[in-house]
């Protein structure tokens, strides 16, 4: 009797433990992008678990809010999202159909990358038939370094809000990629100083905020609008343009297709650059600190071909 009672006690003890110890269950990040899921984790770490709702092969803005992500974004504690409208045609859907209270628009469970910078190309008339324009600006902001440093310190701080029995290990993972990361953006920058000043001609207006860290122009779209596929009568236009003031590049993201650059480059001759966009869009590119460092040797690379 005694035995069976001492195995008793110890069964409601471990009951008791396992009903009584939230502080141990990790934190669960939905994250839109694969930039943000990168960043979730470095400053989560051991103490969040992350999902990544598109990967590098795919276009954020055209996501289907699948079944099996509709589950993901029931169990989320945490939103991890670009915002600025960039997912606008499927994660509404998922916020309302999860019925998950944590990640609607206004709790501490919604967090927007986009609110932590400033945004370039915010139009002062709103007019779709220009195309796919996002009325809170351009919402690529992760082709700037600098910004991942302005949304890091923005998610740190939400970490701690939502999850605060674990503050301390979020700031000091924090505090521990800021430092690396300030030291490579410097190491970046340096090694990019001769593209500054290039011309280059991109597939969609998603760099503006890499042009604007790097100080390359803009020249010429391969898409006759954004979001609009491009067509022959524009390519014909910009063909004319660049006989008449060539581009140093065209760049392209992975998920796109290359059909239009090629065609352009074997016209003109001008070298074309597939570059990341984002972590997993390259093979190889498994980090953040890979996005930027492949990014940049690329662009170095067509500088040395235009040279040549």
């Amino acid at each position: 009797m005694i035995i069976n009672n001492k195995i008793t006690a110890f069964m409601v003890a471990l009951l008791l433990m396992s009903n009584a110890s939230p502080v141990f269950a990790r934190l669960n990040i939905f994250a839109c992008e694969p930039e943000w899921a990168a960043l979730s984790r470095v400053l989560g770490g051991d103490k969040v678990k992350v999902i990544s709702a598109t990967n590098g092969a795919q276009d954020p803005h055209h996501i289907q809010a699948r079944p099996s992500l509709l589950n993901q974004a029931r169990q989320a504690d945490l939103l991890v999202c670009t915002g600025a409208e960039l997912e606008i045609g499927w994660l509404p859907i998922l916020q309302r159909k999860s019925g998950n209270p944590k990640i609607q628009v206004g709790t501490d469970g919604y967090f927007m990358a986009s609110n932590a910078v400033s945004m370039l190309d915010v139009p002062t008339v709103l007019d779709r038939s220009e195309g796919d324009v996002h009325a809170m600006g351009n919402p690529h902001i992760q082709t700037d370094p600098n910004n991942i440093t302005d949304v890091a310190e923005a998610l740190n701080q939400r970490l701690q809000l939502v999850d605060p029995d674990n503050a301390d290990s979020y700031e000091t993972n924090y505090q521990h990629f800021k430092q690396r990361w300030l030291q490579a953006i410097q190491g970046w920058e340096k090694q990019a100083a001769n593209l500054r000043g290039k011309r280059v001609v991109v597939y969609h207006k998603g760099w503006a905020y890499m042009n604007d860290w790097l100080g390359l122009k803009e020249v010429g779209t391969l898409e006759p609008k954004p979001g609009i596929p491009p067509s022959s009568d524009h390519l014909a236009d910009l063909l004319k343009k660049m006989h008449k003031h060539p581009a140093a590049m065209i760049i392209y993201a992975a998920y796109q297709s290359s059909r239009a650059a090629h065609w352009l480059s074997e016209k003109t001759g001008i070298p074309v650059v597939k570059l990341p966009f984002t972590v997993g869009g390259i093979k190889g590119v498994d980090t953040l600190f890979d996005l930027y460092s492949v990014t940049i040797n690329r662009l170095e690379k067509a500088v040395k071909q235009e040279h040549k």
